[in-house]
């Protein structure tokens, strides 16, 4: 069957798409009315047939369902996704005895968080990079770069680091940002069922644009960090988690002061995607009271000495 490509066709279909993003943040009974509205004036134009109809309503219901919340599973898958974004852009370090040592620790803080379990379980990654970074994607997948665990002098002060970022996990922290952001992924999807459907130059061209504003959110969460709200949530629920552990809490203040001789000024790293380390520290004393020195076992200094040594 031959598509018709007509102004008044294209206008039609505008005008429906433009009618369901514009209800997508009222709920799954707008977004049913609006699916309904939007076909109703496609098969009145003479945009669409029947049976085209009932594809676009169908689509609508899949978008009704996409607000609901995220399960466990889909929340893993997520977390993957992204995480496979970052080893894009940051390699793997290979070195298996090393990224054993850091899932051993933070799967033992994990274990102290309230959040022990997700649906694939939590997952540790050394980055091979000098930059001073971390990344909690959701459903436990955690990154840490080489360079920011040269910023911890003891084991104390890379639990904290893990302890940190497992809070963002915890929190589910991405969840929330992809959940502000979904409004771009349903009208993607719709898009891209509407050129299925339709064809045409311009729903395909349009359907390119929603693909490359979802690689645009994806960037977005890893180039400028969470919320500094969430940072200092994060901090907060570190101090229990350490504490839990029979890490000393002080271990992520002894860090963040190596990390505030460290950054560089402008980088595209913890000085851009966080609140400032003296800000951070200020926090952290306030909630712990006076700082105690950490104290570092021989045997845990030494099996961190050895960690340390492969990094």
């Amino acid at each position: 069957m031959k598509t018709d490509c007509s102004p008044a066709r294209a206008a039609a279909v505008c005008l429906s798409l433009t009618l369901l993003g514009s209800l997508l943040f009222c709920g799954c009974k707008t977004m049913d009315t609006a699916t309904q509205i939007g076909t109703a004036i496609g098969v009145a134009t003479g945009a669409i047939d029947t049976s085209q109809a009932e594809s676009i309503q169908k689509s609508g219901a899949a978008l009704s369902r996409s607000f609901q919340d995220i399960s466990p599973e889909q929340e893993y898958y997520i977390g993957r996704t992204v995480g496979a974004v970052v080893v894009n852009r940051y390699a793997a370090y290979d070195h298996p005895a090393a990224n054993r040592y850091l899932n051993l620790l933070g799967q033992t803080l994990a274990q102290a968080s309230d959040l022990p379990e997700t649906f694939g379980g939590y997952h540790f990654l050394i980055l091979d990079s000098n930059e001073i970074n971390a990344f909690a994607a959701s459903g436990g997948f955690i990154f840490v770069t080489r360079g920011l665990i040269n910023c911890c002098q003891s084991e104390d002060a890379l639990a904290a680091v893990l302890a940190h970022e497992i809070g963002h996990v915890q929190f589910r922290h991405g969840l929330q940002a992809i959940k502000r952001s979904r409004i771009t992924t349903a009208l993607t999807t719709l898009a891209i069922e509407g050129t299925k459907t339709f064809g045409g130059q311009q729903l395909a061209s349009l359907t390119h644009a929603f693909e490359g504003s979802i690689a645009d959110i994806t960037a977005t969460m890893i180039q400028n960090g969470y919320s500094r709200a969430f940072e200092s949530e994060s901090d907060r629920v570190a101090v229990t988690i350490l504490a839990r552990s029979g890490y000393n809490p002080n271990g992520l203040v002894d860090m963040l002061r190596v990390m505030r001789k460290q950054l560089k000024p402008g980088g595209s790293d913890f000085a851009k995607t966080h609140p400032s380390p003296e800000s951070r520290i200020n926090a952290i004393q306030k909630q712990l009271g006076v700082y105690g020195p950490v104290k570092k076992p021989a045997e845990r200094q030494n099996r961190f000495a050895r960690f340390r040594g492969d990094i």
